[in-house]
């Protein structure tokens, strides 16, 4: 079967031919129909995300597609269901075999695009300001980032919930995604200052950051007292060092979130959320956000639009 595989931290990965695998006892084989691409993916290549396999291995985290056998003593879901899976590696290719207990149900209304760009930023987001955070209707929230994958989400989940939402992102093009996204206020990373405007708007209450860097340094000093930062990532490169004495004056919270962690020792976190989030759904309230398409033998090109910051939302790769 054709794959896009990572053959080890010094090359670049690149498509191979592999054999079919076998499901093994508990796990599913998917004939995967769709792969989201995320910006872990990329730090995974170099061996900088804490959750790499040891390499070679099939690049890939989250993945839709039909159940096409199950393991020895696996019980389901049955073959032929339509499933949406965060396997941590393995999406990339035409099969794959994943923990059944992770294989999520899709609604009839869901294509495999849309739950390929599903799991990891409306999960991220809503176990960030849901749980987390506990982001309350009528409080402000400041997204950064918030034209990428896990930021859009975040503008999107904040509207639900009843938040201002304030969405910093860089240029007309990407704030005007953040505005039909449901954004109230919009911030041009690039010209603004963020500080200084989302104080005229009087303060934040809660701050998304999967940037880091200046960005979080700004927002911290928009915060107002007792008010909660969700550090998510760092796409600029660079983590924040963060003045403790700030926290204490003003009674903020710094909150760490990595959302796969909690299906190690919380996965009840995880189900819960998506749950929710696909009541979101077919509801009409959520929908995915996927500026970029590409066909499995143009992963490569799939992921330097992701690396040059070149979509918003999520890129993902089709099997078809």
């Amino acid at each position: 079967m054709r794959a896009f595989r990572l053959s080890d931290f010094d090359h670049a990965p690149a498509p191979a031919d592999i054999p079919r695998p076998e499901p093994g006892p508990g796990e599913v084989r998917l004939r995967i129909r769709a792969c989201g691409l995320n910006f872990a993916d990329l730090l995974m290549m170099k061996g900088a995300y804490q959750d790499t396999p040891a390499p070679p291995f099939t690049m890939g985290m989250e993945v839709a597609g039909v159940v096409d056998a199950l393991g020895p003593g696996t019980e389901g879901p049955a073959i032929g269901a339509r499933v949406a899976v965060f396997g941590g590696a393995g999406g990339l290719a035409e099969f794959g075999c994943f923990d059944a207990a992770r294989a999520v149900p899709l609604p009839e209304s869901m294509d495999f695009t849309d739950a390929a760009a599903f799991q990891i930023a409306y999960g991220t987001s809503h176990v960030a300001l849901d749980y987390k955070a506990r982001l309350k209707e009528g409080e402000t929230l400041l997204v950064l980032g918030a034209a990428g994958g896990v930021g859009l989400t975040a503008v999107e989940i904040g509207k639900v919930m009843g938040a201002r939402v304030i969405a910093c992102a860089r240029g007309e093009a990407r704030l005007d995604v953040a505005r039909a996204a449901g954004a109230d206020h919009l911030i041009d990373s690039d010209s603004g200052d963020i500080r200084a405007e989302c104080k005229a708007l009087g303060g934040v209450d809660v701050v998304y950051d999967p940037v880091g860097g200046a960005q979080f340094t700004a927002a911290l000093r928009a915060c107002r007292p007792d008010a909660r930062m969700l550090t998510i990532g760092y796409a600029s490169g660079e983590v924040p060092q963060i003045p403790a004495n700030h926290l204490l004056v003003k009674n903020i919270s710094v909150i760490g979130l990595y959302w796969g962690g909690y299906l190690s020792f919380r996965p009840e976190v995880v189900t819960g959320s998506l749950a929710r989030l696909l009541e979101w759904y077919r509801a009409g309230r959520i929908a995915p956000h996927v500026s970029h398409r590409f066909p499995l033998d143009q992963a490569a090109e799939a992921f330097e639009v992701l690396r040059a910051r070149k979509s918003t939302g999520k890129v993902v790769v089709t099997m078809d």
